[in-house]
């Protein structure tokens, strides 16, 4: 199927075009000054009412007569529905995550946004938990047409507004990275946000393929209903052609088997060829490595957005 005809299907089975967006309304309820950078609690709106809690970092040197280039980190999954942000933010969570502090001291604005049922995105009643009110949220989307991953889009592509709004932002050098769910959500949002000039996905890339011969279960922004009758995730990936991209992996991840892994790369790198941009497509597969951002994964990752967003 044609990359433009696939896109059509891809933003039908999401749930159509995203709503204009509304004011950002952004507040600041918080400002803690840290060992090279200025962590700054805000929210801001995705939708009317619907507020987004999120952490921006800013180095010391970036400022309104110095801005820096901007960096969208997406948070994993990890079946821990409360930490959300804060992980990457330095705040919690696994010190390997605590990539939006390591962004931010080498240079770049970073902004840690919680995901919807994530941090303090779960639910304001109280009713459901963790994993149960992923999917009643994403059983909600499904009734309304669209998906939980539209939402996500949606939301992603606000957190870019908010990044552009801002002061210490060079607006046209803007990145995003993920690790687990939060590289699902690179190459889930990388096809509808032009402004994003360098992507980095780490440590996921599960086919429907794979998913259905394993029988796994995985994270509800994965799933794009009827879109697997005309590609798989590596189709929705290539979308990000010609803009730069790189893609981590580990050989032993249980989440992204391998062999489709492989397979997906090769469907990507292809979508990249047909547009005489081979070098705007990476890939790194870490032998005997699992689901994690190994020292190597993270230093092909600095070097990608240093490469991209700093020349």
């Amino acid at each position: 199927m044609a990359s433009a005809d696939f896109r059509e299907r891809l933003l039908a089975g999401l749930g159509g075009d995203w709503p204009k967006p509304g004011p950002l309304n952004v507040q600041v309820r918080e400002t803690i000054k840290k060992d090279g950078y200025t962590l700054i609690s805000v929210f801001y709106e995705a939708e009317p009412g619907d507020v987004v809690p999120g952490n921006l970092l800013v180095p010391d040197t970036a400022t309104a007569t110095t801005p820096a280039p901007g960096i969208a980190v997406w948070h994993q999954h990890n079946g821990n529905w409360s930490l959300g942000k804060s992980e990457p933010s330095g705040l919690a969570g696994m010190p390997m995550h605590h990539t939006g502090v390591a962004l931010a001291k080498a240079g770049y604005v970073v902004v840690c946004p919680d995901a919807l049922c994530f941090g303090e995105r779960m639910d304001p009643t109280k009713k459901q938990q963790g994993g149960n009110f992923e999917r009643f949220e994403f059983l909600r989307y499904v009734v309304a047409g669209k998906c939980l991953a539209w939402k996500h889009i949606l939301d992603m592509k606000r957190a870019i507004d908010f990044l552009v709004s801002r002061p210490e932002v060079q607006s046209d050098k803007l990145g995003c990275y993920g690790h687990s769910m939060g590289s699902t959500h690179t190459w889930m949002v990388g096809p509808w946000e032009p402004r994003l000039k360098c992507l980095v996905g780490n440590c996921c890339l599960p086919t429907y393929k794979a998913i259905h011969r394993e029988h796994m279960l995985h994270c509800f922004p994965n799933f794009v209903p009827g879109i697997f009758q005309y590609g798989d995730t590596p189709d929705i990936a290539a979308l990000i052609a010609p803009r730069p991209l790189h893609l981590n992996f580990g050989e032993t991840d249980g989440g992204s088997p391998i062999d489709e892994v492989r397979r997906g790369i090769d469907v990507i790198a292809n979508a990249y060829a047909s547009m005489h941009a081979e070098k705007n497509f990476s890939s790194f597969i870490e032998p005997a490595t699992g689901h994690v951002l190994s020292d190597e994964m993270w230093k092909r990752t600095l070097n990608w957005f240093n490469r991209h967003l700093r020349s």
